[in-house]
């Protein structure tokens, strides 16, 4: 009974079958992620630890599988991300100007706050290139975290924070096209933007075999992986190549969504949460989260990602561009602001693009996790809090009724 009256709650917010399973997936994928986590650093400082990190560096086909994990199957998961995002402009949260002004205005703010913080931490030092680490949020850790606040929370509240780290994963795309791109091959870049521009054309003439694109797809990764920008940034390119039409059953991008969620839900991030979280605590490791590229990190994690939501989403109000959500107060986009301070797995993963220093990028790592972990729970309190409130003062209302 309780899992129908969650599913009447989201479909009376008009929520379609596919973000109600994006919900879902995300929510029992960010537990999934947590204890993948907790196992790879229980590993890593047990006697299996050498062991551990020799694998993720074993070779196969010239690449090692930690390589193979964070260049080619998280293009996978940008091809969702990007999936995620076209269908949000068509048919979602950004599909009308003043529903999508409120979230893009605050995951602005986000990411912009969270980035000048980082950057005056370390301005002048090597470290400066992380500016883009805590502009991330990772949207499973943070619906998982949601989920545990209870059903009190408002269906409104979770698609704001659903489009809230879309669009987050929109700036950090952005940012690593941008900003973390060494070498460039113009050639190589030209052959994939064109393989993109070929995919796209027949999108628009109604080509709507999913093999016609995956395939040249592939194609594109390689070209794009061999000109220097991140390989992962193809992913996204293909997913607005895949025709949306009219979102229904029958949409090639409806349908490919339908097909990625549960592979990258439950096998590829948790794969790269194992290769990439494995880290050996050293004696007095603490000592390193007082310098200024950790500073940095937590500080805009904790500190700048609600500041930022908050004062932007706040302006984006009184200026009347948006309103506020139905049901939901300026407490829970104070709360929202908090979970989205999850950076995790795309802190992590902007973090082995800004830096080849490993021990800066092992520092960094151990500032993301605990800046998530406090992001987190400081969100989950806030949430029960307030939920904690509203049931009080649902119950005066009904003693004073009688």
């Amino acid at each position: 009974m309780e899992v129908k009256t969650k599913e009447k709650d989201l479909n009376d917010f008009g929520l379609s079958r596919l973000f109600s399973e994006f919900f879902n997936s995300e929510k029992a994928a960010g537990f999934i992620l947590i204890g993948c986590t907790v196992l790879s650093l229980v590993i890593a400082n047990s006697p299996w630890g050498e062991g551990y990190d020799q694998f993720w560096h074993t070779r196969i086909g010239g690449l090692s599988i930690s390589h193979w994990i964070n260049d080619a199957l998280m293009a996978v998961f940008f091809l969702l991300v990007g999936l995620e995002i076209e269908r949000e402009i068509y048919v979602g949260e950004l599909s009308q100007l003043r529903n999508a002004i409120f979230p893009i205005v605050a995951a602005a703010g986000g990411m912009l706050v969270p980035a000048a913080i980082h950057a005056i931490f370390n301005f002048g030092t090597a470290t400066a290139t992380g500016f883009g680490i805590p502009m991330a949020t990772d949207i499973a850790f943070a619906l998982g975290i949601l989920s545990l606040a209870g059903k009190s929370v408002p269906a409104a509240l979770k698609i704001f924070l659903t489009a809230l780290a879309i669009i987050d994963d929109l700036g950090a795309i952005m940012v690593i096209a941008i900003f973390y791109t060494e070498d460039l091959s113009v050639l190589n870049l030209f052959i994939s933007l064109g393989i993109f521009v070929v995919l796209f054309m027949m999108g628009k003439t109604g080509v709507k075999n999913l093999l016609f694109y995956i395939i040249p797809g592939i194609a594109m990764w390689y070209f794009m992986y061999q000109s220097g920008v991140h390989a992962t940034i193809s992913g996204v390119l293909l997913a607005f190549a895949i025709p949306f039409g009219k979102g229904g059953a029958h949409s090639p991008s409806f349908k490919l969504q339908h097909i990625l969620h549960y592979p990258v839900a439950f096998f590829i991030v948790p794969l790269f949460a194992l290769a990439n979280t494995g880290i050996k605590l050293q004696p007095g490791f603490y000592n390193t989260l007082v310098s200024v590229n950790s500073l940095g990190i937590m500080s805009g994690l904790v500190i700048g990602k609600p500041l930022g939501i908050l004062t932007f989403a706040w302006l984006a109000v009184k200026t009347k561009f948006s309103s506020l959500p139905s049901s939901v107060t300026w407490k829970h986009i104070a709360a929202a602001g908090l979970l989205a301070g999850i950076g995790f797995t795309m802190s992590i993963f902007i973090t082995l693009l800004a830096f080849a220093d490993n021990e800066t990028v092992v520092n960094s790592k151990i500032a993301i996790l605990g800046a998530s972990l406090v992001a987190a729970i400081a969100g989950l309190l806030m949430l029960k809090s307030i939920n904690s409130k509203t049931v009080n003062q649902e119950s005066s209302s009904e003693d004073s009724g009688r």
